[in-house]
């Protein structure tokens, strides 16, 4: 503590110095440079220190190769040009930085060398491109780096069995989802502070759950089922869990960590960094780990230059997209997928290798993307040869690889899919050129997943030159909206795949006609979409009934950023973040638009929702509650008007409470003023002049002489 007061001390006197204003200071705004922290320990700094990094001793840019060579002294150089030239591709060896040991009695080398990198980075991508190469039938090479050997020395020679701590039960990750008041929680960032928060709804406010400053040093994420909660740091990645404590679970360390990503099932977590090279020609490092969430085991990793994982015609980092690995569908977890040139390399997370040790060879393959339910991958490839080679979708099953359906589009400038959440159908939406070349118009591919041999239909708008905006499927169910035509007041129109005339053919339900809209917002239980105007459109909202084609109400946040549904469909949050200056904080409204409150907040970073995990009741006892949902609601609805009564109660309490405050007031002033009857009395010359009320009204004008001015007027007789 005396330590920080001197630090404290020396920062106000250095800014006294410099005419810094401290009271008004920013510290926000403070951004240090790459690796320099000032001495600042972040707060789970003691997070990272684990067994495996106790052993750092400042050496993480020195490797070292065994299984060289014994040479005498005359071919000692032959030998260390050889060595030289192998690793001097990968990085640049210092001066002096490669040293091979010599036995003194025989003046041979001793089989070893130690090199030494100006980064640890390029020395890990030596060990990692080096180890096991072969410079002969005899030497192959064993690559460490130098810091392992410290580690391996204290493994002590005798084995000791580990010490068995007693069992302690955690608490309960789902805990939260047995709220009595059946309430959502969501995370907010705003300045340096993160937020768990209750939706307490009915009483039209928020309850704090958690709080904490410096909780994380980027983002926050919760996990696809909501049992975690994963927070950033400049060492790594960690997770939390639980109703209200929000203990940490897990750590994952990876230096320098960007982004993560979970699996669908929260088994695995990805992490993402990327680092700059020491010579300004090579491309970017990327490094990608695998963790098991639940052991913080890295499963796999993947390293290598950015180039490697780009895709498009972008190289860099810039041509990185995230996630590089993508999760198959389903809560398994069986299977992710990279796209790279020519291939899609598919992998199952049982070895955490290719399946049959092969990518899938796709000539010239530019997106891919899986079914949100099944083994099933999309993929498309672009038209080639100026048109002689169509382009295509093509539905793959995994891990069989075999192709299940295949669609050649004709004069296709770009394609995007979208799958429909239970992976019932698949909608491509494909912009293909008019027959001058000069401009480009959209057409829809509609793929009916479940069906017998997969059918596919063809959609045209109605005005097939109307430009394609949004595009949004229906949760859980077989409708879709799509936001078409030009600014500033495009359409906004409604199909089904199905519906009571026509169970198999695409139809069109309603168009909404100029509508200040360019986002779509599906409530996750299907029914009900916000449509909304973002960015340019200020914060236009209009909630609407898609049963009944109706709008149930418009509204509008000012400058609104984001829009996000709780998991249950019953309330809709739209926040304004730190991109605008102004109106920063968060709106929550109900599912048919009523605004609920209001919370503004400073430097508001994040607002997400906890997920819910799916629920165990099936489809069929979930048609069985919607059909007798009004039996089942009278008991909530019941406590509504409990609740409703207990806040009427509680407003007359407080009216209650602000009229006695009001009357007590008024009465100790009555009596102060009886007390000083009689010192008034004095005053008045003995005159009791509160009660009297025989009086004379007189009106008396007075003349107050303001200004005085004297002027010479000339006289003229005609």
């Amino acid at each position: 503590m005396a330590s920080e007061v001197m630090l404290m001390n020396e920062i106000e006197s250095t800014a006294a110095r410099l005419g810094i204003d401290l009271d008004n200071f920013d510290y926000s705004s403070v951004k240090l440079p790459p690796g320099e922290y000032c001495g600042i320990v972040s707060d789970d700094e003691d997070v990272y220190h684990d067994d495996q990094l106790e052993f750092d001793s400042g050496f993480g840019n020195i490797i070292v190769v065994d299984n060289l060579p014994v040479v005498p002294r005359e071919k000692f150089e032959k030998l260390e040009g050889v060595i030289r030239k192998i690793y001097s591709q990968i990085g640049v060896i210092k001066e002096d930085g490669l040293w091979m040991p010599v036995d003194p009695e025989t003046k041979k080398t001793l089989g070893y060398c130690f090199i030494e990198y100006n980064t640890p980075q390029e020395a890990e991508l030596a060990k990692e491109k080096t180890n096991g190469y072969k410079l002969d039938r005899a030497h192959i090479f064993a690559v460490s780096m130098f810091d392992d050997f410290d580690k391996y020395m204290r493994v002590p020679d005798e084995w000791a069995p580990p010490e068995i701590k007693p069992y302690t039960p955690g608490e309960n990750l789902q805990k939260w989802l047995t709220d009595e008041k059946a309430r959502d929680q969501f995370v907010i960032r705003a300045g340096t502070d993160t937020e768990v928060l209750w939706n307490d709804a009915r009483q039209s406010k928020t309850e704090l759950v958690y709080k904490r400053a410096y909780w994380t040093e980027s983002f926050v994420q919760w996990s696809p089922l909501g049992t975690y909660l994963a927070t950033v740091h400049r060492q790594g990645a960690a997770v939390w869990g639980g109703a209200n404590t929000f203990n940490r679970l897990m750590r994952y360390a990876h230096p320098q960590v960007k982004l993560i990503d979970f699996s669908p099932g929260e088994k695995y977590l990805v992490t993402y960094s990327s680092h700059e090279p020491s010579n300004p020609r090579d491309a970017n490092r990327v490094v990608i780990n695998i963790f098991d969430v639940r052991t913080g085991k890295v499963m796999r990793d993947f390293k290598g230059s950015a180039d490697e994982f780009a895709i498009g015609g972008t190289g860099g980092v810039a041509g990185v997209s995230w996630p590089v690995f993508r999760w198959g569908g389903g809560k398994e977890d069986k299977y992710f997928a990279k796209l790279g040139k020519n291939m899609i390399s598919v992998y199952e997370t049982e070895t955490f290798s290719l399946i049959d040790k092969k990518s899938l060879k796709v000539e010239n393959v530019v997106d891919f993307s899986w079914s949100p339910t099944d083994p099933i991958i999309a993929l498309f490839v672009p038209e080639l040869g100026g048109g002689n080679q169509p382009a295509r979708v093509s539905l793959v099953q995994i891990p069989s690889k075999e192709e299940l359906r295949q669609k050649n589009l004709f004069s296709v400038s770009d394609c995007k899919m979208y799958w429909q959440s239970n992976g019932d159908y698949l909608a491509v939406k494909a912009d293909r050129y008019t027959k001058t070349k000069k401009s480009t118009y959209t057409g829809f591919e509609l793929f009916r997943i479940k069906e017998r041999d997969i059918p596919i239909e063809v959609l045209e708008l109605d005005n097939k030159n109307d430009k394609i905006i949004a595009f949004a499927w229906e949760p859980k169910g077989h409708r879709f909206a799509v936001i078409h035509g030009d600014n500033p007041r495009p359409d906004v129109s409604f199909y089904s795949m199905r519906t009571a005339h026509n169970t198999g053919r695409v139809s069109k339900l309603t168009t909404l006609k100029g509508k200040q809209a360019n986002a779509l917002f599906w409530s996750p239980g299907g029914r009900f979409i916000v449509l909304a105007g973002l960015k340019g459109f200020n914060g236009q909202l209009e909630f609407f009934n898609v049963d009944e084609l109706e709008t149930m109400a418009t509204a509008e946040h000012f400058m609104a950023t984001d829009i996000e549904w709780d998991p249950t469909g019953r309330y809709v949050a739209t926040s304004v973040t730190s991109v605008h200056e102004m109106e920063n904080g968060f709106n929550v409204w109900s599912f048919n638009g009523k605004l609920l409150y209001r919370i503004l907040k400073d430097h508001f970073f994040q607002f997400l929702w906890r997920p819910r995990p799916p629920s165990f009741l099936t489809p069929e006892k979930e048609e069985e509650i919607a059909r007798n949902l009004k039996k089942y609601s009278k008991k909530y609805e019941a406590e509504d008007q409990d609740v409703s009564m207990l806040l009427s109660e509680q407003d007359r309490e407080k009216r209650r409470m602000l009229k006695e405050e009001w009357d007590k007031w008024v009465s100790e002033w009555r009596r102060a003023h009886e007390e000083e009857k009689l010192e008034r009395q004095k005053l008045r010359d003995g005159e009791a002049s509160d009660e009297e009320e025989e009086y004379e009204a007189k009106e008396v004008e007075v003349e107050e002489v303001l200004d005085v001015s004297e002027e010479v007027l000339s006289y003229h007789e005609e």
